[in-house]
């Protein structure tokens, strides 16, 4: 079986609008991550970040990554041109989703719950819009496989009647670029991915 590469996808998906913008809410899961991701979109998309994550605890670092999208879109000049929406904090339904797996490791059977329910309240959202596309910040970390995000993502455009934007924002150096741009934005980057299962 061949594995897909989900960045040429991308690109022909890009190539194929002909330097018409299209509008693409893009699921953020925190600042850092969204920093190289709005590199490679914000030139071809009407962007909009949408913070949307029950998964991340205890509540107070769910505010400490949010506090952080203001400063990232000041400094990477993009205040004006990316739109940014914050989700409710449904920390319940992360707790429902991924019940009966709290001791699976990081990248278990988890993992792909987590990621189904931030898409899936993502294109709920961009449909009620009236987006075109949608997809995650979520593939720039080396930790989450792309193609189950991107499963993930093409179930649920068909579901919603959004387009799925297929990314592996990790390739091309996306995951290095993250870093290097959180330290010059002066960023917080969290030390575990979200959940307190992932902490430990």
């Amino acid at each position: 079986m061949v594995k897909r590469d989900y960045q040429r996808d991308m690109e022909a998906e890009i190539e194929a609008l002909g330097g018409r913008r299209a509008s693409l809410m893009m699921h953020a899961c925190c600042a850092p991550c969204s920093s190289a991701v709005l590199e490679r979109v914000e030139p071809y998309f009407e962007t909009c970040l949408y913070y949307y994550n029950p998964n991340i605890q205890p509540e107070d670092e769910y505010e400490k990554r949010l506090r952080e999208f203001p400063k990232l879109l000041r400094a990477s000049g993009m205040e004006k041109s990316v739109e940014f929406i914050c989700g409710d904090y449904e920390e319940d339904l992360f707790l429902g989703a991924s019940s009966g797996l709290e001791n699976e490791p990081e990248g278990g059977a988890r993992c792909p719950k987590c990621f189904e329910l931030r898409l899936r309240g993502t294109v709920r959202e961009a449909a009620k819009r009236g987006f075109e596309y949608f997809s995650t910040t979520l593939t720039v970390s080396p930790h989450k496989n792309a193609a189950v995000i991107n499963s993930i993502g093409e179930r649920l455009a068909s579901e919603y009647g959004v387009k799925w934007l297929p990314a592996d924002f990790k390739k091309r150096d996306g995951y290095l670029r993250s870093i290097r741009l959180s330290k010059e934005y002066n960023l917080y980057r969290q030390c575990y991915c979200g959940c307190l299962f992932s902490a430990v």
